[in-house]
């Protein structure tokens, strides 16, 4: 008993300065009247880490995301030539024409080009999004891995 009530208090004191982390970078960030300004330049995959929020730069963006650990479909790796980022914006282009709902991330994580799809959670959804491209009979090289994904809400 000793110990659960040990392991319940180390739980809230582990929840407690992580909210609160979030609220000193929040508070550093307000503006108040007849105070300074202060300016926090971090890469916003330190806040990631934590779970707060991330405010998009450009005003297009209305929805609010957070960044987190998941799983995503990979359709394509290539090597770093010209071809391969040529057949990776293919298999993009392939993805959306098939599935238009689908997120798609083309990009290079060297030494290759690489097609992923999809922000999943857990590892049941990323596998019937497998199924359902590998079904389509166009897609050969589908794989799950696991990513840094995006959190729209």
């Amino acid at each position: 008993m000793k110990r659960f009530c040990l392991l319940c208090v180390a739980c809230l004191l582990g929840v407690t300065a992580v909210m609160a982390q979030s609220a000193i970078v929040k508070s550093l960030k307000s503006d108040v009247p007849g105070q300074g300004k202060v300016r926090i330049y971090q890469d916003p995959q330190i806040e990631a880490l934590i779970g707060a929020e991330y405010t998009p730069s450009t005003p297009n963006e209305e929805q609010k995301m957070i960044k987190s650990t998941g799983y995503r479909v990979q359709l394509y790796a290539g090597n770093n030539t010209r071809q391969a980022k040529n057949e990776a914006y293919e298999m993009a282009a392939q993805v959306q024409e098939a599935f238009p709902e689908l997120k798609i991330y083309t990009m290079f994580n060297p030494p290759r080009w690489l097609c992923r799809v999809g922000d999943y959670r857990s590892i049941e959804e990323a596998d019937a999004m497998m199924r359902r491209l590998r079904a389509t009979g166009q897609f050969k090289e589908v794989s799950i891995v696991r990513d840094q994904i995006n959190i729209y809400y």
